[in-house]
């Protein structure tokens, strides 16, 4: 009992260093303590010339001292916690093995050399211990460098994701008449539609209002700081062009153009590497699983037992491998589309329809629509409930988990009304667990899928009509009509599933709000990308001229730029998907296969040879499998373990074809939902 003593303390003290992940004040005693014993040390000079552009390209929100400081102290933690942990784990280790010395010859060997006696035992594992705790804190430390490099990294290839929209947004603003500093403020606003690229205009724009650094020197900056080579030579060129007095428009017109060029060329070196991903995806996690599988039931029914390996396989493996999978597809595959970071519950205002009280002489303020106001926030506070109420399937379409609140609770009622009995095992519990759980799992994941594709296919009818509302909106504002004029001749033509939406919006101009405010909470209500990036464009576009056309024209480029595309994809990566679903009805009929024919085949020859040992005596070197009695083999526990792998494989496949076909997890529900619906029934009905 003694000896587990180290491995409690170890863990005490991993409990101690995961304390700055969910308390700040544990973060600031961490912080503070590191600064103390090791900032001055570690942040010297040549140390911060050599690291801190790796902080800047993070963006990490802190000073080299702090970062370096509270790196090595958490390697010393990690270093120390693991060091006594592996006390008992060695030691453990070691009279494990000397219990084997009998039976394995080269550990007899080293127990007549006196290696498992006490004194030796208590050196091996202190000198054990002290190499685990030197190696830990080594790689702790090497590791945070490690990650933060990836961060940067990640940051990179992000800001190359978005920055042809960007410079897109540039350029269109510019056109406009914008001044140039004004146009890097409104895309730092837009942080949340534009990305990291926007994101890193943002600290450009800081160093400029809170320092005072002038815009050419700010732009320089950026392109020495930034992870991104594309966007470090967009900002020298800019600098230079800023420099020269050059027109700034005609610059980013050239790059919006060579962006354009690129995207092509980019598009097929992504879906190549999509592809690759499909294959290695079959071959590693769908062929390997089925083949592992299918060797270890040939071994267990025929040779030695091998349940448990099938076990750990199915439960632990095939889910693990397919989430890191996942996971790491995600992160290298990153997607150029930017979601909207504006909270959508929330009511855009009209600056404009808002008229401030009139003053007074004694100074106060006369309020008319004291009533009116009072009527409206008691409207705001029952918003949500009316909704419900008077909208529940638009309500339903527009955030698809709501889903999961009615369906999971049915589902987990449904699985304990009809699980039946079951012994108090594991196992035995899964095998009673599983039917009923699929079942509403299928139900779950198909509304969900359901209501999901709706709202999908919604979205894509209204963004396939976005170019054409763009190029006709400039039409007639390159004309001479105004904005709002404009817009009334515009929201009546055959725009599909957008002409609703336009219509909606125009109410919303007679009753006050101006175009912009219109647009915007058009834009909040379908909550589209696409929609995002061509209101935002044309809304601050608006707010420099009347004339408008030419921001709107590149709006509707962009747009259809990005529906190209998006086309090309879905029509490369429909093969792959194709053979994600006919990898997986391989595997669902090879799991079929061996609980049809195989199992029945090995349980006739199990009985015979049973038969022939009754008459003729026990068999010599009896044990289980064809050499033993059926008895030995658990037929029922394979027979689970095929139906369960097979549930598994459905719900990781359909959400990986989902992935690398439709560019979201999301999108995988649907396949999900068919395949495990395909694999319920064929084991229903064996």
């Amino acid at each position: 009992m003694l000896s587990y003593i180290p491995l409690l303390v170890g863990l005490a003290l991993f409990g101690v260093l995961l304390l700055p992940l969910v308390s700040d004040r544990a973060e600031i005693v961490f912080d503070g303590v590191g600064q103390a014993l090791l900032g001055s040390t570690l942040s010297t000079e040549p140390r911060r010339r050599n690291q801190r552009p790796k902080l800047e390209a993070a963006h990490v929100p802190r000073s080299h001292r702090s970062f370096a400081a509270q790196t090595v102290l958490y390697s010393i933690v990690a270093a120390v916690a693991t060091g006594i942990a592996s006390l008992t784990v060695i030691w453990q280790l070691l009279a494990f093995l000397a219990g084997l010395a009998g039976d394995i010859a080269l550990l007899s060997t080293l127990e007549g050399v006196g290696v498992f006696e006490f004194d030796v035992r208590l050196a091996i594992t202190f000198v054990g211990s002290l190499l685990v705790t030197v190696a830990v804190g080594v790689a702790a430390n090497w590791l945070r460098w490690f990650v933060l490099d990836q961060r940067a990294y990640s940051r990179g290839s992000q800001i190359d994701a978005s920055l042809p929209r960007t410079v897109a947004f540039m350029y269109a603003l510019s056109r406009s008449g914008m001044a140039f500093t004004q146009v890097l403020r409104t895309l730092a606003e837009n942080r949340g539609v534009y990305g990291e690229a926007a994101v890193e205009v943002d600290a450009t724009v800081k160093q400029m209002d809170l320092f005072g650094v002038d815009l050419q020197t700010a732009i320089e900056d950026m392109g020495d700081r930034t992870p991104s080579e594309n966007m470090g030579e967009l900002s020298e060129n800019l600098g230079s062009v800023l420099g020269s007095g050059r027109s700034l428009s005609a610059y980013l017109h050239s790059q919006y153009e060579r962006y354009k060029e690129e995207a092509e060329a980019q598009q097929e070196q992504y879906l190549e590497l999509l592809s690759t991903f499909a294959e290695a995806y079959v071959t590693v996690l769908v062929a390997g699983p089925l083949f592992v599988i299918t060797t270890l039931a040939v071994i267990g029914l025929v040779l030695q037992d091998t349940l448990a390996l099938m076990r750990v396989i199915t439960y632990v493996g095939i889910p693990l491998a397919t989430f890191g999978f996942i996971v790491y597809v995600d992160s290298v595959t990153e997607d150029a589309e930017t979601q909207q970071a504006a909270d959508h519950d929330e009511e855009l205002v009209d600056a404009g329809s808002i008229q401030q009280p009139p003053a007074v002489a004694d100074g106060g303020v006369v309020d008319r629509w004291t009533s009116q106001r009072e009527r409206l926030a008691m409207y705001d506070r029952l918003d949500r409930w009316l909704t419900w109420l008077t909208q529940p399937l638009e309500l339903v379409l527009r955030r698809p988990r709501i889903t999961f609140g009615l369906t999971v609770p049915v589902g987990l009622l449904w699985t304990g009304f009809t699980i039946g009995d079951f012994e108090l095992t594991p196992f035995a519990v899964l095998e009673a667990v599983v039917p009923p759980l699929a079942e509403a799992t299928i139900v779950a994941l198909g509304v969900y899928a359901l209501a999901y594709e709706l709202r999908k296919r919604q979205t894509r009818d209204i963004e396939q009509a976005v170019p054409d509302f763009l190029d006709r909106f400039a039409s007639v504002n390159d004309a001479g009509m105004s904005i709002v004029e404009s817009f009334r001749r515009v929201k009546d033509s055959d725009l599909g599933a957008l002409t609703p939406e336009l219509r909606r919006a125009w109410r919303d101009v007679q009753w006050g709000s101006d175009v912009a405010t219109a647009l915007k909470r058009m834009d909040r209500r379908i909550g589209s990308p696409l929609v995002t990036r061509a209101v935002t464009l044309s809304t601050n576009a608006m707010e420099t001229s009347d004339d408008i056309a030419p921001v709107l024209e590149i709006a509707a480029d962009e747009a259809r730029s990005a529906q190209l595309l998006n086309r090309q994809r879905q029509q490369v990566m429909l093969t792959y998907l194709v053979v994600i679903y006919v990898a997986f009805l391989v595997f669902l009929g090879i799991m079929a296969a061996l609980m049809i024919s195989f199992i029945p085949a090995i349980e006739d020859v199990m009985a015979q040879t049973a038969e022939r040992a009754a008459g003729a005596g026990p068999a010599p070197g009896g044990g289980i499998g064809l050499v033993g009695s059926g008895e030995d083999i658990n037929i029922a526990g394979y027979e689970t373990v095929f139906f369960h792998a097979t549930l598994v494989q459905a719900i990781c496949s359909g959400l990986v074809a989902g992935q690398l076909g439709q560019g979201s997890v999301n999108d995988g529900v649907k396949h999900a939902t068919v395949m495990l619906l395909v694999t319920y029934v064929v084991f229903t009905f064996l």
